[in-house]
């Protein structure tokens, strides 16, 4: 898969292929886009987790890289207990909101959690969830671009509801149900802040989405999400063993929470299944917080590591418009 101009593309799903199954070229690569962006209907592979895609369309967001060092104003020491709270400025990068491919789910789950857009569901009951499964943020880096002489080229309930098949280019085209859709759930879609760090070679994104606020026993419960990744940078084997969470609240409460492994699992990131990636929920009796900790690292000779989690900011200041009111088109 070196020469993305003329090879044809073959779905990888790392180097553990299952025995005797035999992969089919599904199209062509095409020329990776260093300047400018992708398209709505641009197919691709995922660099990382493998699974073919389809763009839906982009955001605009900051990355806020704590591993990009500002200069030095003063030469002061941070203050103990600040987490290394220096001030850091976003750049603009574009994420694309995308469409999975349900026949690579299987091949991605213990890498990835076949990711889901969750919402606040339309009644009482606060800390009830719907999800859109098989949707994902992508950043620009990770796309690596094919095309497909396939009229359904991407097996996804919406895919037919929200693009059709044009000719001659671009192949795919978005249906006014995509772009009614896409109107309609703007402030619980959107994509607008990011932010990473990397400690001993393992480097965490965190991206925060604000899901809405309900009332619950004569008070304001303010609901989160967070989309969170894993990334072994460096070529030793380790495990994520405990995650360690500080949350504070805008009301004076500042929470922890510790446990074993995300989501119920201890995944490993070795050189050939590099990243893991996972999604979960907070909420607030507050308009606002922070979110900070660290992930404990267990090495194959048993020694450990803490890995920090950059701090976010859970803001609500989309909390004038109304969540939208379920699955509809």
């Amino acid at each position: 898969m070196r020469d993305l101009n003329t090879a044809s593309l073959w779905p990888v799903f790392g180097r553990n292929r299952p025995e005797g199954k035999v992969l089919e070229t599904v199209g062509v690569f095409e020329a990776l886009k260093q300047h400018g962006k992708y398209e709505t209907g641009q197919l691709f592979l995922h660099s990382v987790f493998g699974y073919r895609g389809i763009v839906l369309f982009p955001w605009h967001a900051r990355i806020y890289d704590r591993d990009i060092i500002p200069p030095i104003s003063d030469g002061k020491p941070e203050p103990p207990g600040s987490h290394g709270s220096k001030e850091v400025k976003g750049r603009t990068h574009t994420y694309y909101q995308v469409l999975i491919d349900t026949r690579d789910c299987p091949h991605i789950s213990q890498r990835s959690q076949t990711e889901a857009v969750t919402f606040l569901a339309n009644h009482d009951d606060s800390r009830a969830l719907y999800a859109i499964p098989g949707l994902d943020y992508v950043s620009h880096e990770d796309i690596l671009p094919y095309n497909s002489t396939e009229q359904v080229p991407i097996q996804h309930e919406l895919f037919e509801r929200f693009l059709m098949f044009t000719t001659p280019a671009p192949p795919f085209s978005a249906r006014d149900t995509l772009k009614a859709w896409q109107e309609k759930n703007h402030p619980w879609l959107e994509l607008s802040d990011v932010h990473r760090e990397t400690t001993e070679n393992i480097r965490v994104t965190v991206i925060p989405f604000y899901m809405g606020m309900r009332d619950a026993q004569n008070s304001h419960v303010y609901w989160w999400r967070y989309c969170i990744r894993l990334e072994n940078m460096g070529s030793e084997v380790v495990q994520l063993r405990e995650r360690h969470w500080r949350i504070f609240s805008l009301s004076g409460t500042l929470e922890t929470v510790r446990g074993r492994g995300v989501v119920g699992r201890e995944p490993v990131l070795s050189k050939e299944q590099p990243a893991f990636q996972y999604s979960s929920h907070v909420s607030l009796q507050a308009p606002s917080g922070h979110m900070w900790g660290t992930f404990r690292i267990e090495r194959t000779d048993g020694s450990h590591f803490d890995v920090r989690i950059p701090p976010f900011s859970l803001e609500s200041n989309k909390d004038d418009k109304a969540p939208p009111a379920g699955y509809t088109f």
